[in-house]
């Protein structure tokens, strides 16, 4: 049994183990009960210690994907779940058994081997050993002034002129839209979203009652004729918009939509909320709606490329709306956490953070051609051209999304649910495709085995 370890990359080898073996069980489709060779064969076999392969397979064991009886080789273990055959989706809660050794095709964010930890780790030292304050106290509520500052730097960057007092720190962007929402929208109220659109956003406008009207994304920007009806026929309070690295198309705003929805927002009276969460793994040019605009109401987020366990994001907006949002984080939560913010502001002051940030580009940019490669080696339909960002939208020519899927589960890949990214909760044969995750050898072995699946020509 080869399971073809790579000693170089910076999964550990016992997890790598365990991704294989998962991997070669659903391609073999072994029966419940079949035995594996032994425990030294595959080391043997594959030049690996004999206690990291029965590592691998003790957890295997405990993820219910093998069997094993004293004294006896480990064995194909029965399916003892019916969500181990369910689509994932972002924010799930209930998971796969075996969810740790299967690969997520859509997934939202930089898998774990790409977390880069030498300057988080100098960054939390220093904080601990020069910020006590920091260690043990709230942040204010506009956040940590040090921040505050070092995000005004790097958002003129983007053309976006923004004082310290127009910027409010969140814990994350999740919580930035959570008081744009609960504290500039009421029950009742209608907002504009994009479809294809982020799910969680979805999600929370239904939590606080608001109704939603879609807006088709195109590989320019949402379709500005249809938007232009549905604001005059609607009259909705607010529109949400993606500008770059659009999730889930990884499309971005053209110029002249820019121009054309910042013309109907003011003609119409509408509040334009932009999320911004991958605006630094956007490797190519353009013009933010807030840079046109000082009402745009800004969102960005540190969690995509730094860590998401740090929870720092920020909401940019005129005085008056980030007086009023900050006053409901007040009373929400009492403040973020003085300690992450400090953390970051270390990194950004000190550069490393901007370095970290070209390195990760440079290697997205390297998977996106090699995944948009793949998808046209597989005759997949890309939707747009993307330049810069996580993703990429595409759907197979030839299968529906049930026969795609249950190809995918052979190679150890969970699909996106086919409903996540329409807000009505629409079936789409459209996925969204993690570049970083279409570079692991089972998702390629995945897209090689859909084009297989093409009927040959005669």
């Amino acid at each position: 049994m080869e399971l073809r370890i790579d000693r170089q990359a910076q999964v550990p080898v016992v997890q790598q183990i365990v991704d294989a073996l998962a991997c070669r069980l659903r391609q073999s489709d072994m029966e419940p009960g079949t035995r594996l060779p032994s425990a030294r064969q595959i080391a043997r076999t594959n030049l690996l210690s004999h206690s990291s392969v029965l590592e691998a397979c003790d957890r295997l064991v405990a993820q219910g994907v093998l069997a094993s009886r004293q004294g006896a080789r480990f064995t194909v273990a029965a399916p003892t779940s019916a969500a181990a055959d369910s689509p994932w989706f972002e924010g799930a809660q209930v998971q796969p058994v075996n969810a740790q050794s299967e690969l997520k095709l859509g997934c939202g964010g930089l898998p774990e081997s790409w977390r880069e930890t030498d300057d988080l780790t100098y960054a939390i030292r220093e904080v601990s050993r020069t910020d006590m304050a920091g260690l043990f106290n709230y942040s204010t509520a506009l956040g940590l002034p040090a921040l505050r500052q070092q995000i005004s730097k790097r958002l003129s960057v983007l053309d976006i002129a923004a004082e310290e007092n127009r910027i409010m720190t969140t814990a994350g962007a999740s919580q930035g839209l959570d008081l744009i929402v609960r504290t500039l929208l009421r029950p009742g109220d209608c907002a504009v979203v994009e479809s294809p659109g982020y799910s969680m956003l979805f999600e929370l406008l239904r939590l606080h009652g608001v109704s939603m009207i879609e807006v088709p994304r195109t590989p320019h920007g949402p379709d500005i004729e249809v938007l232009e009806a549905l604001l005059l026929e609607n009259k909705p309070r607010a529109l949400f918009i993606n500008s770059f690295s659009h999730n889930p198309t990884g499309s971005s705003l053209a110029p002249v939509v820019a121009q054309q929805i910042l013309k109907l927002a003011k003609k119409h009276g509408v509040l334009v909320i932009e999320d911004d969460v991958y605006a630094d793994l956007h490797s190519g040019p353009g013009t933010r709606l807030a840079a046109l605009d000082d009402n745009v109401i800004y969102v960005g987020s540190f969690s995509k490329t730094l860590s998401s366990s740090l929870r720092v994001g920020f909401v940019v907006a005129g005085a008056e709306v980030i007086s009023r949002l900050a006053e409901a984080k007040r009373i929400s939560s009492l403040g973020a956490s003085a300690f992450c913010e400090s953390v970051l502001a270390c990194l950004l002051a000190s550069g490393a953070y901007r370095k970290l940030v070209l390195r990760l580009r440079q290697r997205l940019r390297h998977d996106r051609e090699a995944a948009l490669q793949m998808l046209e080696d597989a005759e997949w339909e890309v939707f747009g051209n993307p330049v810069g960002g996580l993703f990429i939208w595409a759907r197979s020519r030839k299968s529906d999304y049930a026969h795609v899927r249950t190809q995918a589960r052979r190679f150890g890949v969970l699909l996106s649910s086919a409903t996540a990214f329409n807000p009505t909760g629409e079936a789409s044969d459209w996925q969204r495709i993690n570049v970083v995750c279409a570079c692991d050898p089972r998702a390629r072995a995945f897209f090689q085995a859909t084009a297989l699946d093409r009927p040959q020509a005669f």
